[in-house]
């Protein structure tokens, strides 16, 4: 029986390259983003991949509308199995100059976002009795390392790469579900990485920080979530993978 699984920040860089090759790799597929214009984009080119889809305008911060993005996607493909935590936002600061609300936006959609779109899916699970679902987290290396001016996303991640170790133990034994993460270095073709590269200096700079000398491509992190996403994976459990090119290991700050 085919699949079905959720891709929240499905309409550009990372989320849209898994969303399309997830659909390719035969998964039903439904991409949420809050922006009407990407995601009837993403819907048309969703429609050239057979198989079937769904788009869905959310923002992950509403709690009721990631319920209601759930439940549209249960009764449209009779459950809903798996999920990829993508949406995301952050900015350069320095934290002395951060204002409280900047704190709070990046918090609601990473850390918060993540928790109700998986408490929600969840919940789906329970009602539709499903055993051996999946969620696949996205988030950095500072999360285990300083996030020198990107503190609201680097405590966000951290707390995201907490809460897939912590559902990897709870979720595993009760709903013998998987939960892991990717933990992606600088990729090119990203809204994230655009904003992070405050100029071409400081782009090249980063580059030069990566060991393989040069960016990763939204391709290379959909091919290893639909790898983690697939049976070939399936003792594959409470981990984070860094497809980086061994950047987090050269220690350089952005």
């Amino acid at each position: 029986m085919t699949q079905t699984i959720m891709v929240t920040g499905g309409t550009s860089g990372m989320g849209k390259a898994m969303a399309l090759a997830l659909k390719e790799a035969g998964w039903n597929v439904i991409v949420t983003g809050r922006d009407l214009e990407r995601l009837q984009q993403m819907d048309h080119e969703l429609k050239q991949i057979a198989g079937e889809h769904l788009t869905i305008q959310m923002d992950v911060r509403d709690t009721d509308a990631c319920i209601a993005a759930v439940n549209q996607a249960r009764e449209t493909f009779g459950r809903l199995e798996a999920l990829v935590n993508n949406a995301a936002g952050n900015f350069i600061c320095p934290t002395d100059e951060l204002s409280p609300n900047g704190w709070k936006t990046v918090i609601d959609i990473v850390l918060n976002g993540t928790f109700n779109c998986s408490h929600a899916l969840v919940k789906g699970w329970q009602e539709d009795d499903v055993k051996g679902g999946q969620i696949l987290n996205i988030v950095a290396s500072y999360a285990w390392q300083a996030g020198a001016g990107v503190a609201p996303s680097a405590a966000a991640k951290a707390g995201v790469l907490n809460l897939t170790r912590t559902l990897a133990v709870e979720w595993g034994y009760k709903y013998h579900a998987r939960i892991n993460a990717i933990s992606p270095g600088p990729i090119e073709r990203t809204g994230g990485a655009d904003k992070l590269a405050m100029s071409p200096e400081h782009a090249e700079r980063i580059r030069r920080n990566v060991p393989l000398g040069r960016f990763g491509t939204p391709e290379e992190i959909a091919g290893l979530a639909v790898w983690m996403l697939s049976d070939q994976a399936s003792y594959l459990n409470g981990e984070c993978i860094a497809l980086d090119g061994g950047h987090w290991l050269n220690k350089q700050p952005f």
